[in-house]
């Protein structure tokens, strides 16, 4: 959806994102007790920080690009093991990434619903 700007659609893409990334987390809490299971994550931040520096074409140039091919990547961290059964799923750190992609989630929420009520106030003619 690209109504005025590239914001929306940001947003919208760091909602899947983090959408994407609540799936992992529970998928990994699920599995913890399950034998061999390797926990899994979601990259996103190399991705971006690739397309952010792709067109750079000046040193004192802010290193951004406007793209709309976000994309993230589920990775299985292998050659991690917790405990005896070979599991590599560590509660305290995925009940903490669990935390942390809720305040994302809810930050994110909250923008987009302040950006559709300002669009919102637009259409009205500010009344």
């Amino acid at each position: 959806m690209k109504l005025f700007s590239n914001t929306i659609t940001t947003l919208e893409n760091a909602i899947n994102y983090s959408n994407q990334k609540q799936k992992v987390i529970a998928q990994n809490i699920a599995n913890v007790d399950t034998p061999n299971y390797k926990a899994k994550t979601v990259t996103f931040k190399d991705s971006l920080s690739s397309a952010m520096n792709a067109n750079v074409t000046n040193n004192k140039h802010i290193p951004f690009s406007a793209t709309n091919n976000a994309s993230t990547a589920v990775v299985t961290k292998n050659g991690v093991t917790y405990n005896n059964s070979g599991n590599s799923v560590d509660m305290e750190k995925e009940m903490t990434d669990l935390a942390t992609n809720q305040i994302y989630y809810n930050a994110l929420i909250d923008r987009i619903s302040g950006k559709f009520s300002s669009l919102e106030n637009v259409i009205r003619g500010g009344k």
